[in-house]
């Protein structure tokens, strides 16, 4: 309840009035569980993605952070950790430490996840390959719902690197939800994606 009023009074009141969010689409959330798939540009890329969902659905909602970055500081660890309940996950695999099994379980306890399959923030508005991880999720959980997003701009709001935020413009083009049989092979798979996120892009810069 804490973390909803946060939201509800200082998080989003704050991207509302300190960058602005135009959206192209609506983020139509199943009543189940669904991954979004997006790219990643900038750490304000989670705060974006996670204004769009409403307060109450907020609690069931991960987004797969990189376990390397955000916990080699414990205090802002504790802090992002109870903000916007992150998933850490080691960007070095191991067998005690496998990312698969760790978004998988996540998944068995009922929470929904925000992936870039990226698996690294980009520069600009490109648009790098996709990593395995998310077809391999489809593949075990096909009842999931998939749903596509670009971002865009948030790289100029807080590029890599930099820690203070400038208050620039974001578009969000969101794309229709996706399902998948669990037979597609894992390649076709990336590649639907991909091409999903790709063409929204596609979209916004067709607008701009």
């Amino acid at each position: 309840m804490v973390r909803e009023l946060l939201f509800a009074l200082l998080i989003r009141p704050l991207i509302v009035l300190f960058i602005g969010v135009r959206k192209v689409g609506e983020l139509r959330l199943p009543r189940g569980q669904f991954i979004i798939v997006s790219n990643h540009a900038s750490h304000v890329d989670t705060l974006v993605l996670l204004s769009l969902i409403p307060l109450r659905r907020l609690k069931e909602v991960r987004p797969v952070a990189a376990a390397d970055y955000w916990t080699k500081n414990r205090l802002i660890y504790a802090v992002v950790s109870f903000l916007f309940n992150v998933l850490p996950i080691p960007r070095r695999p191991s067998l005690r430490d496998n990312p698969l099994r760790i978004m998988e379980k996540a998944l068995d306890e009922g929470y929904s996840l925000v992936i870039y399959p990226e698996g690294t923030r980009s520069y600009g508005e490109s648009l790098g390959p996709f990593k395995g991880g998310v077809a391999y999720l489809i593949e075990r959980r096909p009842d999931l719902t998939i749903l596509p997003v670009f971002i865009s701009n948030t790289w100029k709001v807080l590029p890599k690197g930099h820690l203070l935020p400038l208050p620039l413009f974001v578009e969000v083009a969101i794309g229709e939800p996706m399902r998948f049989s669990g037979k597609e092979r894992r390649e076709d798979i990336l590649n639907t994606l991909y091409r999903a996120v790709s063409d929204l892009k596609d979209r916004l810069m067709e607008g701009s």
